[in-house]
C-alpha cells in the first residue's frame, strides 16, 4: 500500500485532529522537511505533551470526567514505552488482579481480545484466560507494540470522533508561554511539515520521557543522583552528580528462520563494541558483547545463554525467551516461521552519555552511537555467538522492521530509564519504600510494610532496580515493598498549573528505580488527570486539594469510585 508523507488538519468541535496517512518509517530524530511555519493556535482545557502510558492514562481519566485535551507525541505512535521503545511491560506478580488501576486491566484485557479477534490462535491459547501470546518470561502478557498502539487507538476513538480529544502525533513541544507561577500556553513542532503551533490550556501536564517541560516553563527540578547528606538513602553517593542517570536502551525485534542468512552489514562502530569493556564500579564481568553480565542483585558475574530455538537452557537464562513477543506454539501451525523476541538486554544497554540534556546535537550522538550499539549486538549474535553445537553465530536471525515500524528495524524512540524530576510539595525517598532503609528506620524487622501516605493516590510494586549509569555506576538492585503514590509527589513546589505524569514525579535517583515501570506510570498519569479534573471542577490548585483534608478525601474517594486503588490488601 503506497504510503504518503502528509498530514492534513481536520476540524473537530472546538479543535482539531491530526489525521492521514504516515511516513513509510518516521524517525525521531529527522530535523523537519520543511521551512518552520506559524499556524496559529489550539485550546483545550487540558493540554498533555508526551503521549506515553503516563499521557495516555491521564488523557482517558480527563476525558472521562468530561475536560477537553489537547494529547502531543512526538513519534506516530501513543504508548511509550509499550510501543515506540518496544518493551513489553514489566509488572508484578499480582497484576491480574490488583495492584494496579481498573483502566490498566482493562487495556491488559484488550490487548488479549485484540489476539482473539484477529489472530489464529491454537485451541488452548484461546481457552487460556491470561493468554501470553510470546510467553516471555518477563512479563505475563508480553505482546507486539503494535497491539498496544491499537488498543489505544480504539480508547480514544470516541473522544477523537467528537472533537474532545486534540491528538497531534508527530510533535514535539519547543517552548512555553509562561507568566510568573503559571503555564499560559505551549509551541509544538510538527516533525513531518515544521509547522508550528501555539496549544493553549488553563491546565498542563508533562508526560514526556525526559520531563521536557521543566525546563521549558522554568519549574524546579533535579537530574542524576542526590546526596546521601541530602537524602540520607541507604544507597545514596556521598556526593551528587545531576549528570549521572541511567543508562538508556535501543530496542529492536528479531526471529530466527533456520537455513537463511539474514546477516546485515558489519555496523561502522562494530569494532568498538566489540571489544567494549563497561568502565564501572564495580567492575563489569568482561566485554558488554558476551552471553556473561553482573548479577544485579549481587554484582557476580553470571552466565547467560541463547537459543533461538526457544530450547530450555536451564539453570542459565534463555535470552530468547526473556522478552519474547510472539510464541509461534500460541498460533495455528504456519502462522509464524519463528517466534519473535524483543532485545532489551544487559549487552545493548548504552552507558556512556547522558541524554537528559537541551543540546540536541549531543543527544543524537548518544542515540547513534547506541543505535550502533544495537546493530553491533545483532551482528555478534549473528557471526560470533557461540552455539550449542560448538559452532558460533546465528545467521537465520532477521531484524524485523515491520515489527517496530522503522527502516533501520531500531525502536522509534531510546527506552529512557531515567527523567528529570520535579522538586515536589513531596519527596519519596528510599526510607518510604526500601526493604532495607524502611526497616532500618521503623525497627521493624518482620512483615514490614512502606510508609503509609495520607494523600495516596495510587499503589504499584517493583523492586529497586537502577541499571548502570554513564557516570560509571554498576547495578544498584534490591527489594523495595509495595508501596503508594503520595499526591504530593505529583505537585510541584511553586509552579501552579503543571503536573507530571510519568518518570518526573517528585522521587529520588534511588526511588525512580521501582516507580518507572510500566503500571506505575499508567497510575500516575490516571490519578494525574483526575487531579485536573478535580481541581478544574472545585477551581482551586492542586496543592489545595492536598492542603485540605475536606477536598483531599472528597477527591481520594472519587479516585476510588472510578477504578484507582489508593492501598494495597492485607
Amino acid at each position: 500500500m503506497e504510503r504518503k508523507k502528509f498530514v492534513q488538519l481536520f476540524a473537530a468541535g472546538s479543535g482539531a485532529v491530526i489525521a492521514g496517512s504516515l511516513p513509510e518509517s518516521p524517525q525521531f530524530f529527522n530535523k523537519p522537511a520543511h521551512p518552520i511555519q506559524n499556524t496559529g493556535g489550539l485550546s483545550a482545557d487540558l493540554v498533555i505533551a508526551g503521549g506515553g502510558l503516563g499521557g495516555c492514562a491521564a488523557a482517558l481519566s480527563a476525558l472521562r470526567n468530561n475536560l477537553k485535551v489537547i494529547l502531543t507525541e512526538e513519534t506516530d505512535w501513543p504508548g511509550g514505552q509499550l510501543s515506540q521503545q518496544g518493551v513489553p511491560p514489566d509488572e508484578h506478580q499480582w497484576i491480574e488482579t490488583h495492584g494496579g488501576t481498573q483502566l490498566y486491566r482493562n487495556f491488559r484485557t484488550q490487548i488479549r481480545q485484540y489476539y482473539l479477534r484477529n489472530y489464529p490462535l491454537t485451541e488452548s491459547a484461546r481457552a487460556n484466560k491470561f493468554l501470553n501470546p510470546g510467553d516471555g518470561s518477563v512479563s505475563r502478557l508480553c505482546h507486539e507494540p503494535a497491539a498496544a498502539v491499537s488498543v489505544l487507538n480504539e480508547l480514544m476513538a470516541p473522544y477523537i470522533s467528537s472533537g474532545r480529544l486534540i491528538l497531534l502525533i508527530n510533535h514535539r513541544v519547543i517552548s512555553a508561554d509562561v507568566e510568573r507561577d503559571k503555564v499560559r500556553s505551549l509551541r509544538a513542532i510538527s516533525r513531518l511539515s515544521g509547522k508550528e503551533i501555539t496549544l493553549s490550556a488553563p491546565w498542563f501536564i508533562d508526560a514526556t520521557e525526559l520531563g521536557d517541560l521543566l525546563p521549558l516553563t522554568g519549574a524546579e527540578y533535579v537530574t542524576g543522583t542526590e546526596s546521601v547528606k541530602d537524602t540520607g538513602e541507604l544507597h545514596a553517593p556521598e556526593k551528587a552528580d545531576p549528570e549521572n542517570n541511567q543508562s538508556f536502551t535501543v530496542c529492536f525485534a528479531i526471529d530466527y528462520i533456520e537455513g537463511e542468512d539474514h546477516t546485515i552489514d558489519k555496523p561502522k562502530e562494530y569494532d568498538f563494541w566489540r571489544n567494549h569493556v563497561p568502565p564501572l564500579t564495580p567492575p563489569w564481568s568482561g566485554k558488554l558483547l558476551e552471553l556473561r553480565y553482573s548479577t544485579p542483585s549481587t554484582l557476580v558475574p553470571k552466565d547467560l545463554a541463547f537459543n533461538p530455538a526457544g530450547n530450555d537452557t536451564s539453570p542459565l537464562l534463555n535470552l530468547w525467551n526473556y522478552r519474547r513477543i510472539i510464541n509461534k506454539n500460541n498460533f495455528i501451525p504456519r502462522t509464524y516461521r519463528g517466534d519473535i523476541t524483543l532485545v532489551n538486554w544487559p549487552q545493548n544497554d548504552y552507558m556512556l552519555g547522558n541524554i537528559i540534556t537541551p543540546d540536541k546535537e549531543l543527544f543524537r550522538k548518544h542515540v547513534d552511537r547506541a543505535k550502533q550499539l544495537s546493530l553491533s549486538l545483532l551482528y555478534w549474535l549473528q557471526t560470533e555467538a557461540p552455539r550449542p553445537d560448538k559452532g558460533y553465530g546465528w545467521k537465520g536471525l532477521r531484524i524485523r522492521r515491520d515489527i517496530m515500524g522503522t527502516e533501520d528495524g531500531l525502536a522509534k524512540y531510546p527506552y529512557v530509564r531515567e527523567s528529570r524530576r520535579i522538586k515536589p510539595l513531596f519527596r519519596i525517598l528510599e526510607e518510604h519504600v526500601g526493604r532495607e532503609n524502611r526497616s532500618m528506620v521503623t525497627g521493624i524487622k518482620e512483615n514490614i510494610k512502606s510508609a503509609e501516605f495520607y494523600d495516596s493516590v495510587g499503589i504499584g510494586y517493583y523492586h529497586i532496580d537502577l541499571h548502570p549509569s554513564c557516570a560509571g555506576d554498576n547495578y544498584i538492585d534490591f527489594p523495595s515493598l509495595p508501596f503508594q503514590i503520595p499526591l504530593g509527589a505529583l505537585i510541584p513546589e511553586r509552579v501552579e498549573n503543571l503536573i507530571p505524569a510519568n518518570k518526573n514525579i517528585g522521587t529520588t535517583h534511588i526511588t525512580n528505580g521501582c516507580y518507572r515501570l510500566h503500571p506505575v506510570e499508567w497510575s500516575i498519569g490516571e490519578s494525574a488527570g483526575m487531579l485536573i479534573a478535580f481541581s478544574s471542577d472545585k477551581k482551586v490548585l492542586p496543592r489545595y486539594v492536598r492542603e485540605n483534608k475536606t477536598l483531599l478525601e472528597e477527591f481520594r474517594k472519587m479516585i476510588r469510585s472510578q477504578g484507582i486503588e489508593t492501598e494495597w490488601p492485607e
